[in-house]
């Protein structure tokens, strides 16, 4: 569960982000959906994440996402930021940003215009921890083809410079090494086909996409997931791991949006280049939402 002095644990929501019929930014639907998922029960929301389409985003539009979304979260409930950017002085504005706004924390990537040296990254979260607020690393080689390894990231929390890891790479094994590696260095589950294993492995935090159609269910999954009760968690996850593949997938935000509207939310229309699913694709999504929904999980 998140904590004051401990903002980035907890379930915190990569949100999807929604857009009216031009494809402008729906701000009101935003912060109305950030309320929603702070009264079913999540401890947060990551705005600006690839979920939310942040690369698509003008630079106001951004920065926008970013004060909607503190200005809607009530009290306790934690903005943890995506400040992605191609070079380490754009992520430092975007983290001043987010601080202005009122976030809590920032999810970082390493650096991703290049696939840059272990050097390089300690640099780029160097000049990023020197703003301020704390730093969660988010680990994904398949986009940025850096690898945040065990003994890179221990390097990092030795230097005081992240506090977390978002570990997206689907390797449960790399849990138990980063506890041996960085004692202390908080492990949040960052892909959701791999809450059950990264919560038995000692994760205390989810940077989660289905919860934007599914927060209790989620919610339930990761609460025994974390708490010792994986025979309890292990019929749910079955019966939502059709969903919870998704994403990893490359279409991970078409899918989620999909299934958000199919559960009675704003999912909607993606900006190019991105395009709504079809076919089989489709198909699957659809099936496996509505058989979620069918047996009542909301």
């Amino acid at each position: 569960m998140r904590t004051v002095d401990r903002p980035w644990r907890g379930i915190h929501v990569a949100t999807a982000l929604p857009f009216n019929d031009d494809l402008s930014v729906d701000y009101d639907g935003y912060a109305e959906h950030v309320r929603w998922l702070a009264e079913n029960g999540m401890d947060g929301v990551t705005p600006n994440g690839s979920l939310g389409e942040y690369q698509t985003l003008t630079d106001e539009e951004r920065a926008r996402v970013v004060e909607v979304a503190v200005e809607a979260a009530p009290d306790g409930f934690g903005i943890m930021p995506g400040v992605a950017a191609y070079g380490s002085r754009e992520t430092c504005r975007w983290i001043e940003q987010a601080a202005q706004a009122g976030a809590q924390s920032v999810l970082l990537l390493p650096p991703n215009a290049y696939r840059a040296d272990a050097d390089a990254v300690v640099e780029h979260y160097r000049a990023a921890a020197a703003v301020g607020l704390p730093v969660v690393a988010y680990n994904n080689p398949y986009d940025t083809k850096v690898d945040l390894t065990p003994d890179l990231l221990a390097r990092l929390f030795a230097e005081g410079l992240i506090v977390a890891v978002k570990e997206f790479t689907g390797d449960v094994r790399r849990a138990y090494e980063i506890a041996e590696l960085a004692p202390g260095l908080d492990v949040l589950i960052g892909s959701d086909d791999v809450v059950l294993e990264l919560g038995i492995a000692g994760a205390v935090g989810w940077i989660a996409g289905y919860p934007n159609a599914l927060p209790v269910a989620s919610k339930k999954l990761y609460d025994l997931a974390t708490s010792g009760q994986a025979q309890a968690a292990l019929p749910l996850y079955r019966d939502l791991h059709p969903l919870l593949r998704w994403d990893s997938k490359t279409e991970f935000v078409q899918a989620i949006k999909a299934s958000m509207d199919l559960a009675g939310r704003k999912g909607g229309a993606c900006r190019p280049p991105r395009h709504a699913l079809t076919g089989a694709a489709a198909d699957r999504v659809h099936a496996a939402t509505k058989a979620a929904l069918d047996k009542g999980y909301c």
